[in-house]
């Protein structure tokens, strides 16, 4: 029985792909931090204590693994002290790198990246072979992710067994992390704290189910040859198209107004700065802005073709999670209640 390590395990997409490797067979080794929540985890994973930025518990996770999946990152739009996106997507990468190197039994190594280290796409739609710009970051994270782009290609290059992946805009059931920003915003849609559409719409995205991302994941393995880049991402769209849907699928009506950018930014300035009185990361701030005001559009042919990666339509898997009851500022709401 092949054994896999994952960094990230505790987090929203780790713990998912913990469960589906599990149940396909495989043994698994959780990552985690001392300070993680565990709760997403399933039972049967071994748990080892470590963390990215300490390459002595790297060596130690990965000594008896085939197979590392390192999804271990810092997924924030804008945090008070931007250095720790270095610290542990760029060092960390760095550390996961040299540990593979230096660990005789891992065979392949599945890096989950961004659609942001492919860059921004306004009014294309991009592939695999679109590389950054660099001409302009709209946040620190996606400043980081592309830093990583870089070293993880150049070890391919150097002859580590690489394989990279791009998930867009993952979203579905699950508990509420900085890789769950859709179902957030839905929650802050329905809620009334934010009354209307976000701007005219033009901040189109490629949304990625987070199930089916966990295949791809599990695909890359099996499938996902080495130094190649692959999409995980979905049906392209904005967010007025997803309120639009989840209303529909809700039978709740539909936002009335549109929120210009200008005032969703005048927000983001004040919740960074409640957020710096608190300590509690704000869910818009002005980078998050940024990112609203361009297009980050996606195919996802390559991952179709290479590893038979089949990803649901947006309504499908936004009606799927009909069944995921969230608390949000205590309060209970059934987000996707099929009416239809």
């Amino acid at each position: 029985m092949k054994k896999v390590v994952v960094t990230g395990a505790s987090g929203y997409l780790g713990g998912r792909l913990c469960h589906a490797l599990l149940r396909q067979g495989y043994s698994v080794k959780a990552l985690v931090r001392r300070t993680s929540d565990l709760s997403e985890l399933p039972p049967l994973s071994e748990i080892v204590y470590g963390d990215v930025t300490d390459f002595s518990s790297l060596l130690s996770a990965f000594s008896d693994c085939s197979v590392v999946f390192h999804l271990a990152a810092l997924v924030e739009p804008w945090l008070p002290d931007p250095s720790k996106f270095i610290t542990v997507n760029v060092e960390g990468l760095k550390n996961v790198l040299e540990a593979v190197k230096q660990t005789k039994t891992v065979e392949k190594l599945i890096y989950t990246s961004s659609f942001f280290a492919i860059g921004p796409t306004d009014g294309a739609i991009a592939d695999e072979n679109q590389f950054h710009h660099e001409k302009f970051f709209c946040t620190e994270y996606e400043k980081s992710k592309v830093a990583t782009d870089k070293i993880a290609l150049q070890a391919a290059s150097e002859g580590v067994p690489i394989v990279l992946l791009y998930p867009g805009v993952i979203y579905g059931p699950g508990k509420f992390t900085g890789g769950n920003v859709v179902a957030k915003m839905l929650v802050e849609r329905f809620s009334g704290r934010l009354p209307g559409y976000i701007s005219n719409g033009n901040d189109k995205c490629s949304f990625s189910h987070v199930d089916d991302v966990v295949e791809g994941h599990i695909a890359a393995m099996e499938k996902g040859k080495i130094g190649e880049r692959y999409l995980l991402t979905g049906e392209n769209a904005s967010f007025n198209q997803v309120f639009d849907m989840a209303a529909v699928i809700t039978n709740t009506r539909k936002p009335l107004v549109s929120i210009p950018l200008w005032v969703i930014e005048v927000y983001g300035w004040l919740s960074v700065v409640f957020s710096r009185i608190t300590g509690k990361l704000p869910l818009i701030s002005p980078p998050m802005v940024d990112v609203l005001r361009h297009q980050w559009e996606y195919s996802c042919e390559k991952a179709k073709r290479e590893l038979d990666y089949k990803p649901r339509s947006l309504r499908e898997g936004l009606a799927e999670s009909s069944s995921n009851i969230i608390e949000w500022n205590g309060v209970s709401q059934t987000l996707f209640d099929l009416q239809d």
